[in-house]
């Protein structure tokens, strides 16, 4: 038990919820950071609002049947938590996944609130999923899949009640076939789902925004340090789309990306992505589904099963694939590796203990309820859209992106404790949002 945890009297709470290991990781570094505004704040500890955020309005669960291409009958689960909507509708992403879990959805639920506040747009937290594993699906069972998901997930969600967006293995064809299936029961055509394809609503932008945001958070951190991205070396974990287009706005503005990484290994490249390799891996991983093993480019090197970290020399590390991908060792090898800044692209990566070694380094960490924020920010510009019967240009949605990111940068320096000049992101992330939630 924390000392934070001791201070708040959540302990029994907490083990009343029973909560996971995601989860109750996510709850006791959050009570750590928070503790002291509530120590000053009377409000908040009559009120008991930390101990109100741990449990959701709702947990959804259900039954997913469905048919492959075999004709046989498989079972799934589904789930959609619904966490908080003190701030507007419920809104967070779907994610299909073999290790998609309940604890999973918990964390990322509860994690997903504090984020939303950050952007300073009227939603709420909440996310859902599936165990289900689209890798290796024709398209056909993944709509056959999607279908069903959705023909219980409809009486759940609406444009002003609860809004999924995409998450891992539910990008835009997944969600074309969720929001096609949608129409279908409802008969409506509404902004019940962000991150839909062009044709049905989706805005433009949407789809780089997550790693457009993370770099550009990044950018506003070395700049509150005096230093510049450009010539900078960034390693950066994932090939999803976070990871990709991160890569491609790291590039642009003459950062060189030195890794990529799928579950099948690391690919390596010292002298860093040209513009061209770039192109070809968005189209080889977005469209083409290929492993990263498979792809040969000139000047890289596969490393089989294995993390980009201790394989190149990197300034910046961008972890965007999945949650706790650092651990201990990892971050002593980002460290080892002459890394200064670090910043989540995925949801919370980095272990309490990795974040722990980054803080102690000196090196400048982001949260990810901060760095990957531009994803939810731009959802909720295409739900704006949507309600507006409006087309956002693809301009207008990237230069809000960047407003919004630079915003999320000054709320978490406002609110952050300073220790020797170093700012501590991820408690003023916590305590930005946590405020706001209140």
């Amino acid at each position: 038990m924390t000392t934070a945890n001791a201070e708040l009297n959540i302990g029994g709470l907490i083990d009343a919820i029973e909560p996971g290991k995601l989860y109750r990781s996510a709850i006791e570094e959050i009570a750590e950071s928070v503790e002291p505004i509530i120590a000053e704040n009377e409000t908040y500890r009559k009120a008991r609002v930390f101990e109100r955020l741990l449990i959701p309005d709702r947990v959804i669960r259900f039954r997913v049947e469905w048919v492959n291409d075999d004709g046989e009958v498989e079972l799934n689960f589904g789930w959609r938590i619904e966490h908080c909507n003190a701030m507007g509708p419920y809104k967070g992403g779907l994610r299909f996944h073999p290790t998609v879990d309940e604890d999973t959805l918990h964390f990322l639920a509860y994690e997903q609130c504090f984020k939303n506040a950050l952007t300073g747009q009227p939603i709420g937290g909440g996310k859902g999923g599936s165990n289900f594993d689209p890798k290796g699906r024709s398209d056909n069972e993944v709509m056959r899949f999607c279908q069903a998901f959705m023909r219980e997930l409809h009486r759940h969600i609406g444009p002003h009640v609860d809004v999924p967006a995409g998450d891992m293995g539910v990008g835009g064809r997944e969600l074309g076939f969720l929001y096609g299936q949608y129409m279908k029961i409802t008969k409506q055509r509404d902004g019940v789902l962000s991150g839909k394809p062009i044709g049905l609503g989706g805005l433009l932008g949407r789809t780089e925004a997550t790693g457009y945001g993370a770099v550009t958070f990044v950018e506003e951190m070395m700049k509150h340090r005096c230093e510049k991205i450009e010539g900078k070396r960034i390693a950066i974990s994932g090939a999803g789309n976070v990871a990709l287009y991160a890569a491609e706005l790291a590039h642009q503005k003459d950062a060189k990306v030195v890794s990529l990484s799928d579950s099948g290994g690391a690919l390596i490249c010292e002298k860093g992505f040209t513009e061209e390799q770039l192109k070809e891996l968005v189209e080889y991983k977005e469209v083409q589904r290929g492993r990263l093993k498979d792809w040969s480019g000139d000047g890289c090197s596969f490393y089989s099963e294995d993390k980009p970290w201790s394989h190149v020399d990197h300034d910046v590390a961008l972890p965007c694939a999945t949650q706790h991908e650092i651990e201990e060792d990892d971050a002593k090898r980002i460290l080892d590796r002459g890394c200064t800044f670090i910043a989540e692209g995925a949801n919370m990566p980095c272990t309490h203990g990795a974040r722990v070694l980054f803080h102690d380094s000196g090196a400048t960490f982001g949260p990810g309820k901060a760095a990957n924020a531009g994803g939810v920010a731009t959802s909720c510009f295409e739900m704006h859209q949507n309600a507006a019967h409006d087309a956002w240009s693809k301009e207008r949605s990237l230069e809000k992106l960047r407003e919004v990111m630079v915003q999320i940068h000054e709320q978490c320096v406002e609110h952050a404790p300073k220790e020797n000049g170093i700012v501590n992101y991820g408690a003023g992330a916590d305590r930005a949002g946590f405020v706001k939630l209140a």
